[in-house]
Order: structure tokens, then sequence, then C-alpha cells
């Protein structure tokens, strides 16, 4: 694997830190807090121990650059060059319930690029990571996007809408056109693991809207990397930190953007 860069060397050590405690509280998920951050969305102590474990580990290698991580909010906000993107959990419902589909996300952005991030699921022991430049990797071997040609043949990827959500409707119309013109539509519950398995060719490609940066930020450089195309579509200036995404392979981006923005079921 030839990524050696100090920012991807420091995500994976933190990643590997956090994982211990992470994959213990898995294992004792009913002894848990829980709190309600909003309908459909919640928190566990197991959230903040991990956020809190990989916020000291970054930090003491790069105390001076800014975080943005989902539960403690901004860090150190005046340093906007450098910035550490982390959700510490990403699929905590699937966490909760004893679903292993959850991962650590790490992302590190320079001069508003994400250069370098790692997607790590622990129970299964799957990291992936890319750097700028460099490629992307599953643990040591590379990893390319599908190759898929056909809209039809294609396997896709989404999530949402949260119970909170003002565009369910909307959410589901694209649901209805899509599947209707794919080969199947998967729903997994971790934004982060759904871009890392496009990156992978596991899916051929994914959209959803509402996310928050921390979901997708390091599956931005792994995807890109893995020979993928990603759109931002319809997002709101006034909120930097919300993202509508659309991921694939190239050869079917554009057919899948269609389906995606079209008005009217048919």
């Amino acid at each position: 694997m030839r990524l050696n860069s100090p920012q991807i060397n420091i995500i994976m050590k933190a990643c590997n830190k956090a994982s211990r405690s992470l994959i213990r509280d898995f294992g004792e998920i009913e002894n848990l807090q829980v709190s309600a951050k909003g309908p459909g969305d919640f928190v566990t102590s197991a959230d903040k121990r991990t956020e809190k474990i990989i916020i000291e580990e970054l930090q003491k290698a790069h105390p001076e650059y800014g975080i943005i991580s989902e539960e403690v909010g901004i860090i150190n906000k005046s340093n906007t060059k450098n910035r550490w993107i982390i959700d510490p959990i990403d699929g905590t419902m699937n966490f909760l319930n004893g679903v292993p589909q959850f991962a650590i996300s790490i992302g590190y952005e320079e001069n508003s690029e994400i250069t370098c991030g790692v997607i790590f699921n622990p129970i299964i022991n799957e990291m992936f990571c890319a750097e700028k430049g460099n490629g992307a990797y599953l643990n040591n071997s590379r990893i390319r996007v599908s190759n898929k040609k056909k809209l039809k043949d294609a396997l896709i990827v989404t999530g949402g809408p949260k119970g909170a959500s003002k565009i369910k409707d909307k959410i589901f119309s694209e649901y209805i056109n899509v599947s209707k013109n794919v080969s199947n539509v998967r729903k997994f519950g971790s934004a982060a693991l759904d871009m890392a398995y496009v990156a992978c060719g596991r899916f051929d490609g994914y959209w959803q809207r509402e996310l928050n940066y921390w979901d997708i930020a390091a599956g931005i450089v792994i995807l890109k990397e893995a020979g993928g195309f990603i759109d931002f579509f319809e997002n709101d200036p006034k909120e930097p930190l919300k993202k509508n995404i659309l991921a694939s392979n190239t050869n079917i981006h554009n057919d899948l953007r269609e389906l995606i923005n079209k008005k009217d079921i048919e």
C-alpha cells in the first residue's frame, strides 16, 4: 500500500486506537446510555467515547488543526485551512441494534479539499483508505469502482429519509424512479460504508439527500481515488455542512442523475 502521508498515518492510528473501545461497546450494547438528538436520530455513550479517543489522538499530532465532528461540533474554528472531519460511528442505528454495519469515518481537509481519508469497520476488520494521487485501498489491496455499463444491470444503494425529514415524498419518488430502472436498490444504513462499497465495486452507485459533511468526507477521496465520480446537487449554500450526493462509476453516472432529477413518477 503506497499511502504514506503523515495525515493518513495519524488517521489510521486514531481509528485503530478508537476501535478497541468500540468493539467492547458493541459487545455490551444493552449497557450503553442512549439519548435522542431528534426523531430517529440517536447518540450513545459509545459515540461520545469513540469521538473523545479520536480527537485526543488527532490533537496529540496537530493541536492547531481545526476539527468538525458529529457530536462536539467545531473545534479551533479559526483554522479552516487544515481540518479533521470526524464521524465516530457512522451507522449508529445499526450499532444500537447489533447490526455490524457501521464505521469510524475520518477525513482530512486541506484548503477546502479532502485529501485523505479512512473508513473503518472494526467488527469485520475492513479499512478503506485513500489519499489524493495515490489511489484507494481496502486493507492492503488496491480497489476500483465497478465497470457496469448499463443502468438496468446496476446495483444501487441509498439511505434515508429520517423521521424528521420534510422531503420524504421527494425522496420516495426518487426511490421509485431509480428502482424501476436498475437491477435492485439496497439500504444499508451507513453513508460512509455505502460510499466505500461503491469505491470497491460492491455497489455501482449511491445517492442520498440530507447528509452531513462528516458522513461522507472520507468517502469523497476514497471514491474519487477508486475512479468514481461524485455530484453534489441542490445543496443550500447557507448550510455548507449539509449535503445531497450522487456517486457512481463513470459509465452510469449521467443516466442515474437523470433518474434522480425526474419530476414525475412514471
